[in-house]
């Protein structure tokens, strides 16, 4: 343990600590604190429902076609992209998941322990960023989706008062959902499975005996850069819920089992990832336009018949609503990692704030939406990636110990958190994350920005997120291993501090375990449990 907190950092521990179960509660009240052993009610399965709602966006289809069109895949290419894309994106996502059970916290929260309590807003603020563009541009579909419904139905056209309008009602009807919480959540994402299911079928269904599967599959192959590139492109969407992961199992047991949270986590995206994918280069065979259209929409008023698009594109609304709420859910917990002191459940207002102003400006002002969402998913892969292949190397390290996350570490702070390192900065993980986001941007080209190594083999194959996680793995696991506690930090009057605790008749606090070691005494008694590793 480290030495004992100051009277206010105690009060906020003993408070997160000792907080009501709120499992059971229709809103959810908890925020970044980490969830008690005996209020950990989840089951695995609960994460297949979400790993699908995750999922549901029409933009697949959008990503489907432009593997067709731009990449020049046919559709073996096709299918074996997205089947590669979602099982190392999402698999990844389902690995690192498991420090959500282990640590009971959010995965903004746990990577305190990684990089330390100051030097994770570094990390968390590009993380926090990086999901204001992604929140837009979901915002922006569903808001389109709506236009088109409404165009279908009523023909009314689109114009700028509607877009404010339409835009305003899905960002609220997102900031109402996220702010509900995890419970809300797993219903909503339990019928949405269903229903985007059930219409998902009919629109296969449709497909099979409409599309010429002559022209599908006479179409010549791409090339094998190609082909990797457009891997890397439809992974990024996958990449970007990583650090979420540890989120949405933080309410499993420390029994749960870890083969089973990654298998769940893969397959419930496959479900969706994979069929939205191929159908959109099916119908980009017919409609090649679909992966240049203004909008990411509005084509499959064209390529289904009214009885089967409308009913489509309301379920792929509420898809659409829901990713956001996911998204804006964890956002929640990153804001308050961040020092916005406001519950989780209006923590969120900032990115709803930001999601609208955004999605304005996409909707009004940018004149490609395509090329837009292309560039953004580049960016975000690489941004997202540093900070896996760090957090990745201190998970594996962590595995072996008795508590891989210590509560009140993680609450504290101050110079007295387990987690403080240097000055608040585990400066081997700061080190590995900025080296690995240098070069991932250099890896990088978009339509504004050519890095200085966009023409080497890795740049020219769009495998910069992937040479970015590498990277980021091998420098910190090659770096000096950090010690955790405040006696790293060299700053910390640790002398003073054990002379007046004599002085007063007290006993001079235990000293910080290293790493690996466990510590001489757990204030959670859940958490003398076994090892992870015994049950991953």
């Amino acid at each position: 343990m480290a030495d004992a907190p100051d009277a206010t950092t105690a009060a906020t521990t003993t408070a997160a600590t000792t907080a009501t179960a709120e499992t059971d509660e229709t809103i959810e009240t908890r925020g970044i604190e980490p969830v008690p052993e005996n209020e950990r009610r989840g089951r695995v399965r609960e994460l297949f429902p979400t790993w699908v709602a995750a999922n549901i966006s029409v933009l697949l289809l959008t990503m489907g076609a432009g593997l067709v069109v731009f990449n020049g895949l046919n559709f073996w290419q096709v299918l074996l992209a997205a089947v590669v894309a979602v099982t190392v994106s999402f698999g990844l996502c389902g690995l690192l998941s498991l420090s959500g059970k282990w640590g009971g916290a959010p995965g903004a929260m746990l990577s305190r322990a990684t990089f330390g309590v100051r030097g994770n807003y570094f990390p968390g603020m590009i993380l926090w960023v990086a999901r204001f563009g992604w929140e837009t541009i979901n915002a922006v579909t569903g808001a389109y989706a709506v236009l088109t419904v409404l165009d279908l139905l009523f023909g009314i056209r689109s114009s700028t008062p509607l877009i404010v309008v339409t835009l305003l009602l899905f960002v609220g009807a997102t900031f109402v959902v996220s702010g509900m919480g995890r419970k809300v959540l797993n219903l909503c994402n339990t019928w949405s499975t269903y229903l985007f299911g059930l219409f998902s079928v009919l629109v296969l269904g449709y497909l099979v005996s409409t599309v010429d599967w002559g022209a599908v599959f006479d179409r010549p192959a791409g090339s094998t850069a190609l082909m990797i590139a457009g891997i890397g492109t439809i992974a990024a969407g996958g990449i970007s819920w990583i650090p979420t992961g540890p989120d949405f199992a933080r309410y499993l047991p420390r029994t749960a089992p870890g083969g089973r949270i990654v298998t769940t986590t893969v397959s419930g995206a496959a479900l969706v990832f994979v069929p939205m994918v191929l159908m959109g280069g099916v119908m980009a065979v017919a409609t090649p336009g679909l992966a240049k259209t203004s909008d990411p929409v509005s084509f499959l008023g064209d390529v289904l018949p009214m009885w089967l698009s409308v009913p489509y594109l309301v379920t792929a609304v509420v898809g659409m609503l829901l990713i956001n709420s996911l998204s804006m859910y964890s956002a929640g917990f990153t804001a308050q990692t961040m020092g916005v002191k406001l519950p989780r459940a209006w923590a969120v207002s900032v990115n709803a704030v930001i999601s609208l102003v955004g999605g304005l400006l996409l909707m009004l002002v940018a004149k490609s939406f395509y090329g837009s969402f292309i560039t953004f998913l580049t960016l975000l892969a690489v941004s997202f990636s540093a900070w896996v292949g760090v957090y990745g190397v201190d998970m594996l390290r962590r595995r072996t110990m008795a508590v891989p996350y210590e509560a009140e570490g993680l609450m504290d702070t101050g110079r007295t958190s387990r987690y403080w390192y240097a000055g608040g900065f585990c400066w081997q993980a700061m080190t590995a994350w900025a080296v690995a986001l240098a070069a991932g941007i250099g890896f990088t080209k978009v339509d504004w920005f050519t890095g200085p190594l966009a023409t080497t083999w890795v740049g020219e194959n769009g495998l910069g997120w992937a040479a970015t996680i590498v990277i980021a793995a091998a420098v910190f696991a090659l770096l000096p291993r950090p010690r955790e506690g405040a006696a790293a930090d060299p700053s910390a009057d640790a002398g003073a501090s054990a002379s007046a605790d004599a002085s007063a008749g007290g006993s001079a606090p235990a000293p910080v375990p290293a790493r690996g070691e466990a510590p001489a005494a757990v204030s959670d008694p859940a958490a003398r449990t076994a090892s992870p590793s015994s049950s991953d």
